[in-house]
């Protein structure tokens, strides 16, 4: 694990790829002090390096152990055409570390003019305090300091000095993760400490906890029989699930095999629940246009990514039960929902969301892909006009009026015009006139502009 680090430190494109593309590397992981890829690779100025890991979604503005985010250590060492990049993926131009320093503080500081102006004219302020009352003003040389202040006052920016604050008891900042959730995958049940039951189902009981100093989401599956055949599936299939080489899949982080009292699989924590809490919750997040377009554009992105590889473990129902929210609002399509083999082949919980040739042939007569992109229209679905479908039926009424009576979900008028038109595209009643979701991206991302 120790080698991507060195990798990054010494811009080894080609070892950094290979590592990348191993689907159980998670390229957001921090070393012992917290410094991600990312972070290494910004310090050192691979730039090669930090638009491939960005481009394959890295956190822009994860904080190691000192709060540094990368745009914080390529200020600091003077790579203008990696902070450039930087900010074109929003990172945070304005945020302290744990002296109080802002990028532009280190910018000024060591002279780099061309940066400390690039800062500046992407909101940069010039009146925050770090924690000795320094602003960045005070941390240039005079000619510097003449031109960094000329450029935010042509920029409307208010001078009065901005006192420093310590908010890191807040919470706001996003770790780069610890390593040990990549690490491990065979986990010893006595590890972890279970204090909050979330959720039961029929497919099992949910729990939050905590294991190795992390946040974790317990899911104790529900087997009538856990003998040795299906003790043995279970180590064959969860491997599968443990995705961490994109952006907007939630990985298995390991698993449990106490057979033969429990089966477990574990998640990361996501402190703002599913993509149905937060629609249909009283005190979620407002969910506007905009943001709905880049949810649906995070989910098409994870089910492409899924699409990619060969069909993982026998088959995953996507809704937004099965959508994690991360705490900056990225959508994540999470593996722990992932159904294995031996559990409840004919037994289906949420069939609003399923397409009709789904709940009517055998898998073997389903075309995947296509059933997914009628899954994924009813999450746009509900993300346009924030309802439930059909909240009004039990789940037997709802999937067998689907199935044999032409039951369907009605787009209500004053509708965002390009959402409806998507939305009757992706749920066409041919399968086979279904877009992928390689074709659904570009659409969703020239909408999001």
């Amino acid at each position: 694990m120790e080698d991507i680090f060195h990798w990054c430190r010494e811009g080894n494109a080609i070892q950094v790829r290979l590592w990348l593309d191993d689907t159980e590397h998670d390229m957001n992981q921090g070393d012992d002090h917290g410094f991600s890829p990312l972070h290494w690779c910004a310090k050192e100025g691979h730039t090669k390096l930090v638009e491939m890991l960005l481009q394959r979604g890295a956190r822009v503005n994860a904080t190691n152990m000192g709060d540094d985010i990368p745009l914080h250590l390529a200020a600091a060492h003077g790579h203008l055409d990696i902070v450039l990049m930087l900010l074109r993926h929003r990172s945070d131009v304005n945020t302290t570390n744990e002296h109080g320093n802002s990028p532009l503080h280190y910018a000024c500081f060591w002279g780099y003019q061309a940066i400390a102006e690039e800062l500046v004219n992407h909101g940069a302020l010039v009146s925050v305090a770090n924690k000795d009352g320094d602003t960045p003003l005070d941390k240039a040389k005079a000619l510097l300091a003449k031109r960094v202040h000329d450029l935010a006052v042509e920029s409307g920016q208010e001078l009065k000095k901005i006192s420093f604050k310590d908010q890191s008891w807040l919470g706001l900042k996003t770790r780069s993760r610890d390593a040990t959730l990549s690490r491990y995958k065979g986990i010893n049940i006595r590890d972890l400490e279970l204090h909050t039951k979330i959720a039961i189902s029929p497919s099992g009981e949910t729990w939050r906890g905590r294991w190795q100093k992390n946040d974790i989401i317990a899911k104790i599956l529900n087997i009538r029989d856990c003998n040795a055949r299906v003790s043995r599936d279970f180590n064959e299939e969860f491997p599968k699930l443990r995705i961490f080489s994109h952006p907007n899949i939630l990985p298995v982080i390991g698993a449990c095999n106490n057979a033969p009292q429990n089966l477990v699989v574990i998640s990361q924590y996501m402190p703002r629940g599913s993509l149905h809490e937060l629609l249909h919750s009283a005190a979620g997040v407002i969910v506007d246009t905009a943001q709905a377009v880049r949810f649906a554009l995070d989910i098409a992105r994870g089910m492409s990514f899924l699409h990619s590889l060969e069909r993982i473990i026998p088959e995953y129902l996507l809704n937004t039960y099965h959508v994690m929210i991360d705490d900056d609002l990225t959508a994540r399509i999470n593996m722990g929902d992932a159904k294995f083999s031996f559990q409840e082949y004919g037994r289906l919980y949420q069939p609003a969301w399923m397409s009709p040739e789904a709940l009517q042939r055998k898998r073997s007569d389903r075309n995947w892909e296509a059933c997914d992109m009628w899954s994924f229209a009813i999450c746009i679905w509900e993300l346009a006009t924030r309802e439930v479908p059909f909240a009004d039926l039990s789940p037997m009424e709802c999937g067998m009026r689907i199935a044999t009576e032409g039951l369907r979900v009605q787009i209500p008028p004053g509708t965002s015009p390009y959402l409806t038109k998507l939305i009757n595209i992706c749920m066409n009643e041919d399968p086979g006139k279904r877009p992928t979701f390689d074709m659904i991206i570009p659409i969703l991302d020239k909408m999001k502009r």
